[in-house]
């Protein structure tokens, strides 16, 4: 009886435990200059969505961008890497996890420069934002618009 509930009880914690680590969001790794704050404040976004992050602060995030393919004409201010897919830039979490969702035959996401009302470029006046695209980026060099995002 009492080994009855010592494999109940170890069932029932090992399905608590599973389902812990199903719950936690996708784990993806940031390459950031430390003295970049709006790329801090990116990664805040990503946990307040659930992402698991790990920062990574580098001297250059150039051999990164270069490591996961990202094209020259999408760079942006840090590069990150999740499941497989580079991400570039102020991404939302949003097409982050399309993408993961999805799955399409890509390198990864790219939101090229700063746009101004992005994920951690949000204005003093959350009204302001520019216009910008989420870019989808091949193995082969082609781009595709995966999602607009309007400015006002």
């Amino acid at each position: 009886m009492k080994l009855r509930f010592a494999l109940l009880g170890a069932c029932a914690l090992a399905l608590t435990l599973a389902a812990a680590l199903y719950a936690a969001g996708p784990e993806i790794t940031v390459y950031k200059l430390s003295t970049c704050t709006c790329c801090m404040q990116w990664v805040e976004h990503l946990k307040k969505n659930g992402f698991q992050v790990t920062v990574k602060e580098v001297p250059s995030v150039d051999e990164y961008k270069r490591q996961f393919g990202v094209p020259k004409d999408l760079e942006s201010c840090h590069t990150a890497v999740v499941d497989g897919y580079a991400i570039e830039g102020h991404v939302p979490a949003s097409e982050i996890l399309r993408v993961l969702k999805e799955r399409p035959r890509a390198k990864g996401l790219a939101v090229p420069g700063m746009p101004l009302g992005s994920p951690g470029m949000e204005a003093s006046q959350k009204d302001v934002r520019d216009a910008y695209d989420v870019v989808l980026f091949t193995a082969d060099g082609k781009n595709y618009v995966y999602r607009h995002y309007a400015g006002n």
